[in-house]
């Protein structure tokens, strides 16, 4: 589905953007792993040796340009394009309002709302000069519905929902479709950590009976960038099992 088109995938060292990152290969992209660390980077390459020839890894600052210029231009001189972007790095939050430390508010704005619009900015040039491109960006249930405490994530993801629609609008002429995936409840480290009394009334409360695995995220992010979904843009796709009506 995705014969020689180059995705960059940030957050992709684990959970949904590792999972994207490997159905991506799966359908012939080039994939481009951005994470934190050199050392999730390399254990990331490592668990996708597979596919030598077709991946690359890097780990710039997303709150810096500079950064990610100099990572998109080496990715466009090895790879030949940048076609899609994925902007899934991102950190949650349930610190109650009234306990929020100087700086965690922003910290979180920083990573979930800033660098998607710095590395979906820097996507855009070479985008535009090639008269295409996709850009997907991981929302959450929360950006509808909101959630008890840690205002700062739900804050966040109601941004990304927003850059998303009026990207959309503004990019369309250029031939670049902008949407977002927003999961509910997935099966990653975090929720795996979580205690079985937290867990299951959260499981009871979905229709579908059960949480999402990564790959059901991830099948979304391949729907969207896609030829598929050619003639789709501007959209929020939930995919939570209903979990939350």
């Amino acid at each position: 589905m995705l014969e020689n088109k180059v995705a960059i995938i940030t957050g992709a060292t684990r959970g949904i953007g590792f999972a994207t990152a490997k159905l991506f290969l799966e359908n012939n992209a080039k994939v481009v792993v951005f994470g934190s660390r050199e050392e999730t980077v390399n254990k990331a390459l490592d668990n996708l040796n597979d596919y030598k020839g077709k991946i690359l890894g890097f780990y710039p600052d997303l709150t810096d340009e500079d950064s990610i210029r100099n990572v998109f231009k080496e990715v466009k001189d090895k790879f030949g394009s940048i076609d899609i972007l994925i902007n899934n790095a991102g950190v949650s939050s349930s610190t109650k309002i009234e306990d929020y430390k100087n700086g965690e508010f922003e910290r979180i704005i920083n990573l979930n709302v800033n660098a998607l619009y710095m590395c979906s900015k820097v996507a855009v040039d070479y985008m535009k000069e090639q008269n295409e491109g996709v850009i997907l960006n991981t929302s959450s249930m929360v950006s509808i519905y909101g959630q008890p405490s840690g205002c700062a994530y739900p804050t966040s993801k109601f941004a990304v929902n927003g850059l998303t629609k009026s990207l959309a609008r503004e990019l369309g002429k250029y031939n670049i479709r902008v949407n977002a995936v927003a999961p509910g409840v997935v099966r990653t480290d975090m929720v795996d950590s979580l205690p079985k009394e937290i867990i299951d009334p959260i499981i009871n409360k979905i229709p579908l009976g059960r949480m999402a695995e990564p790959i059901d995220i991830a099948n979304a992010f391949l729907y969207l960038a896609s030829p598929m979904a050619s003639f789709v843009t501007g959209e929020i796709l939930s995919v939570d099992g209903a979990g939350m009506n």
